[in-house]
């Protein structure tokens, strides 16, 4: 996005276009044939690609040529532009993710996270019910060969309290077991949030770099160009001067022979 703010200044400052030359246009759009139609917005877009950006290329190869810039240069000088500005867009759009998808995500996120607490939840009433189930049948049997009664209400407290702790021993597992999961997972998550990043930042001063080099060919281009326009304006001149002196030394020769 910096490239493409970077491009569209320096377009601006050279006065060949304005900010509201540039548009955005969907794939319904039709396409400019080969060539460059100054009667309509030109584009240079891939088949496959949902948007286009836009240049006003009438306005583009007018201030090329203002400048000095043949027309065939122009043309190549805007379409060149114009496949830069297309190339950073699409790189940027296609290195981010969209709120849809992170929305989708988390979405999966959450019911995994609720089906898994649920489970938990399903395990733990089974071996509830289970150890109370094993607990009143040794009660039973006790009360049947001994009929002591309290002594057996005490024993099925004490069995109460010992599966007690070890739920709450069991739970303390699980909830730790959890937390290193979920701190694993967001460990995870951030080291590729930075890579992504990383790779972001490096792809962006790429094309920094590529759109300073085309910004230096072209300086160097114009500055050639306007050169030889100089030399030939020099030897125009230079042609002129000789022609008229010849003309006046033939003339003063036929005045002097008359």
């Amino acid at each position: 996005m910096a490239m493409c703010k970077r491009v569209v200044r320096l377009l601006t400052n050279s006065g060949l276009c304005s900010a509201s030359n540039f548009r955005y246009l969907n794939t319904s759009s039709s396409l400019s044939p080969p060539g460059f139609h100054f009667l309509q917005l030109s584009e240079t877009i891939k088949p496959n690609l949902k948007r286009a950006f836009l240049v006003d290329t009438l306005a583009l190869v007018r201030g090329l040529e203002a400048q000095g810039v043949p027309s065939k240069q122009a043309e190549a000088i805007t379409a060149a532009l114009t496949e830069v500005l297309n190339d950073c867009l699409e790189n940027v759009a296609h290195s981010f993710v969209s709120k849809s998808e992170m929305q989708r995500y988390e979405m999966v996120q959450d019911s995994n996270l609720s089906k898994f607490y649920s489970k938990v939840q399903s395990l733990q009433l089974q071996h509830s019910l289970s150890s109370h189930t094993q607990g009143w049948s040794q009660e039973f049997i006790l009360g049947g060969l001994e009929l002591d009664w309290p002594r057996a209400g005490e024993h099925h407290f004490s069995m109460l309290q010992r599966e007690t702790e070890k739920l709450r021993s069991d739970i303390e597992k699980m909830r730790s077991e959890l937390r290193y999961e979920i701190d694993k997972v967001t460990a995870g998550q951030r080291l590729d949030l930075n890579l992504e990043r990383g790779r972001i930042r490096d792809e962006l001063a790429n094309q920094n770099a590529e759109t300073s080099n085309l910004t230096s060919t072209l300086d160097r281009e114009i500055h050639s160009l306007k050169t030889q326009l100089e030399t030939a304006k020099y030897e125009v001149i230079k042609y002129c001067i000789g022609a008229l002196i010849s003309i006046s030394a033939v003339v003063l020769r036929l005045t002097f022979y008359k």
